[in-house]
């Protein structure tokens, strides 16, 4: 990230492909480094602009460069003049709050001379009347009449005073409000008569009602001073999915005879301000945080939506949006109960506001630190996403493998990011096959010609001339193939020996369980006893070696098919036996590795509660790790039954697992890609199941990415494309969710009824739940010995016990949850 201060350091030049858009390039800017460094760079030659956030101002200077700097950019653009302007509009953004959503704002008349097209659709509320002029002379009777009647409105509750002022972004800062008494009529009317003459299209006059302070006596003062008024400041910032979230409160006291302002007040947090006045019950706190959480969101949201009605023009640019808003409330009495009431919008005075009191805490101290979350961390990571976003626009990427339905998301994202796919898949009529921009049918099941496969992909590549930015897959049976082609082609990649340690699981433990170190802890810590099984010789040699009860699965297999517990040599060679003579190749069961032969291997059981850790490496750093916490299994299979996210652990628990699966990956070889690791949490410490060299798959990119706002998947395809994902290094969860699979042998026919299918689509569409379905009705085997998940169903919550007990009210509606799958036992792990 980058700090221009001088609009001189930026340059514009037309964008050859963009007619009329501009690309912005930087020759000199301030660059941070850990730290707290901070060093003043020349960029020789200039660098290109992938998000581009300007302070923008209507007046002469700086502003003005700075608007003119962005407009119409071929880069995501944080602001521009237009959007800025519509913020300024007081009319314009009251009429907004109080039409789409749904705001409390002030009692207020607007007289309005030939308004915008934007103000159209009459009075929103009782509080909000606008009239209409058609001139600017002749209006005394009308105007007498419109603020006799709104004076004497209950709309105006217990107001004394109004506030007339001009409504338009010319008018921001340059005409000082003026404030009289409730009852003097002919006073109002005479004042906005004479503003009137003013008056330019699209602008207004605004009467508005000025909200008693709520009245916040300081405890203990023995004589009662001025009236103290309460302004409270939000940050509010869009996130993934355009959703807003609110990023911090500030508050301001003052003299309630006077308007408070920014900037001449000393912003702190509302705790504090409410304890010092009296109010310092939590239940208090809460009720107005909330509150202002709500409004300011709600704020937000409708600003959005009235941006996404505006033409390209109308916002500045193609790729403009809003990306954070402050919202100013006062405190005042609605009703008996303290209620804040939204004052204006503005596009940076609360975020500096929330700087200020961000320093405070900054300046050396004694004593514990409070809060530390930053009011511009959601807008950083908004930059961030829509910078990659840019610079993953366009890139070819070469996709091995395509998957079956749980991956169809894959196209929907790379449609979305405007990403060139070209595909190589087995099967020639795979749907993904129209979705793509080259498709190459390959046969990909015969891994044991590999290296050879690679070399004639190479070959097809080239003759094709496909100029490939990166090449990567997200299914198993594929991920040799992709780093022997990678590496043919020149291509970033972890090295094919790394990938075929860790594909293989016995190679991966008894690999682990050599590397001792240094550096420690060693991963050898993490690894578990094992022994290969090819032959029933091997079993026998085995069952000696490993202590049992112990763990039989394929050596290449995937979604846990043919995963048993066994707990004697009897039980070992029989399981053996039945998976050799069930499972021998690819036609058995598709998808689950047995393209790879059905070699087994047995492994030490592990007593200890499950967890998934998804990693994002890059060059063999550690980027960003997502921890979700698994729920009992049916023993002795190992069929994935509920899990939750993020995980319930102590955080230093959640620390051991993330180092355990970096240590685990590194330990393989495995440098660059994003991963999943599957562990125990035992008394000792993580141990480790396996090792998955590509992204998380079921559920497992879609809760991320509503969690965090992290995709999995353009986190892989920048790093096969040699790009470092800009990740946040400590993520924070918006909330929690704990979800639930199900089998199509018990649960096909339930959710096949119309009325399961309407129920979970309202659900679904309401926000209420979160529906994956991972195999189609089609090819779901029903009945089957080796099943794999057939869907995921899971319930958000601002807690895992209230996503728990909505998803277990969930299950018994939908009839998922019964004797034979017994959820309330699944989700026992998540009180």
């Amino acid at each position: 990230m980058l700090l221009c201060l001088s609009p001189a350091w930026l340059t514009r030049v037309p964008a050859p492909k963009r007619p009329g858009e501009a690309t912005l390039l930087v020759s000199k800017a301030v660059s941070f480094h850990p730290g707290g460094l901070t060093f003043l760079d020349d960029f020789v030659p200039p660098r290109q602009a992938t998000y581009f956030l300007a302070g923008l101002g209507p007046g002469s200077g700086r502003g003005r460069e700075a608007a003119q700097l962005a407009r119409d950019l071929t880069c995501p653009t944080g602001s521009s003049v237009e959007l800025a302007r519509l913020l300024e509009d007081r009319l314009l953004t009251r009429h907004l709050l109080a039409q789409r959503g749904g705001v409390l704002v002030p009692a207020t008349l607007a007289f309005t001379y030939k308004p915008s097209t934007l103000l159209q659709g009459g009075d929103t509320s009782p509080g909000l009347r606008l009239v209409q002029l058609s001139g600017k002379e002749g209006q005394e009777t009308l105007v007498k009449e419109e603020v006799g009647a709104f004076l004497h409105s209950e709309a105006l509750g217990d107001a004394l005073q109004v506030a007339i002022k001009l409504s338009s972004w010319c008018w921001r800062g340059r005409w000082a409000l003026c404030l009289h008494p409730r009852a003097e009529v002919g006073i109002v009317a005479d004042a906005v008569l004479a503003l009137l003459e003013k008056l330019e299209e699209e602008e207004s006059v605004l009467v508005e009602a000025v909200c008693p302070p709520a009245r916040l006596p300081l405890p203990g003062s023995p004589h009662p001073g001025p009236e103290l008024a309460l302004r409270i400041c939000a940050v509010v910032c869009r996130t993934q999915g355009d959703r807003p979230l609110l990023s911090k409160v500030v508050c301001a006291v003052g003299r309630g005879d006077r308007p408070l302002r920014h900037q001449n007040s000393l912003p702190r947090t509302l705790e504090v301000v409410l304890a010092q006045c009296g109010l310092g019950e939590a239940a208090q706190v809460s009720a107005v945080r909330r509150q202002v959480k709500e409004a300011a969101e709600a704020a937000l949201a409708a600003v959005l939506a009235l941006e996404a009605g505006l033409s390209a023009e109308q916002r500045g640019g193609r790729l403009v949006c809003t990306d954070f808003l402050g919202v100013d409330f006062v405190l005042t009495v609605v009703g008996g109960a303290l209620t804040p009431v939204v004052l204006e919008l503005n596009s940076g005075l609360c975020l500096e506001a929330c700087g200020a009191l961000e320093g405070l805490w900054a300046a050396p101290r004694s004593g514990s630190t409070t809060e530390k979350a930053a009011a511009a961390a959601p807008l950083v990571e908004t930059m961030l996403r829509r910078s990659a976003r840019c610079l993953m626009e366009g890139k070819q990427l070469l996709v091995i493998g395509a998957g079956g339905v749980s991956k169809k998301f894959v196209w929907e994202a790379a449609r979305d990011y405007g990403l060139k796919l070209h595909l190589v898949e087995s099967d020639p009529n795979h749907f993904a096959s129209q979705l793509v921009q080259t498709f190459i049918p390959f046969d990909v099941t015969e891994h044991r010609r590999d290296e050879e496969n690679a070399q004639l992909l190479a070959e097809l590549v080239r003759a094709r001339g496909l100029q490939l930015d990166g090449c990567f897959s997200y299914w198993d049976d594929c991920l040799v193939l992709t780093a022997l082609l990678c590496q043919e082609l020149g291509l970033p990649c972890s090295p094919p020996t790394a990938m075929r340690l860790a594909k293989q699981k016995s190679r991966t433990q008894l690999h682990l369980l050599r590397r001792q170190g240094p550096p420690w802890p060693a991963p050898s810590l993490h690894a578990v006893p094992c022994c290969p099984l090819e032959n029933e010789a091997d079993v026998e040699r085995a069952v000696r070696q490993v202590p049992l009860p112990g763990v039989m699965k394929l050596e290449f297999g995937a979604g846990a098919v043919g995963v048993r517990l066994v707990e004697n040599a009897l039980q070992c060679h029989q399981h053996f036996s039945q998976i050799a003579h069930d499972l021998q190749g690819e036609a058995d069961h598709p998808g689950i590795g047995l393209g790879w032969g059905n070699s087994m291997l047995l492994m030490e059981f592990i007593e200890g509660t499950e967890h998934d850790v998804d990693l994002v490496l890059f060059g063999g750093r550690l980027l960003a790790a997502f921890v979700s916490d698994n729920g009992p299994t049916q023993l002795p299979g190992f069929t994935e039954t509920a899990a939750c996210m993020p995980t319930g652990l102590a955080p230093e628990q959640e620390a051991q697992l993330v180092q355990a699966a970096f240590r685990c990956c590194l330990g393989c070889g495995l440098l660059d890609g994003v991963f999943n690791v599957e562990l125990k949490l035992t008394g000792a410490g993580p141990r480790l199941i396996e090792i998955n060299p590509r992204m998380g798959g079921f559920y497992l990119r879609d809760w991320i990415l509503e969690l965090y706002g992290v995709d999995l998947l353009l986190a892989a395809a920048m790093v096969a494309c040699g790009l470092r994902p800009a990740l946040p290094a400590h993520p924070r969860a918006s909330g929690h969710l704990v979800g639930v699979t199900g089998l199509a042998s018990q649960h096909l026919q339930v959710l096949s009824s119309t009325a399961s299918q309407e129920a979970l689509q309202t659900l679904q569409e309401r926000g209420l739940l979160r529906f994956n379905q991972f195999t189609s009705s089609e090819e779901a085997r029903v009945p089957g010995k080796y099943e794999e998940p057939y869907f995921s169903v899971a319930c958000a919550g601002s807690n895992p016990a209230e996503a728990r007990l909505r998803l277990l009210g969930l299950c018994q509606g939908l009839g998922i949850d019964g004797p034979h799958y017994p959820v309330a036992h699944f989700l026992s792990h998540f009180k």
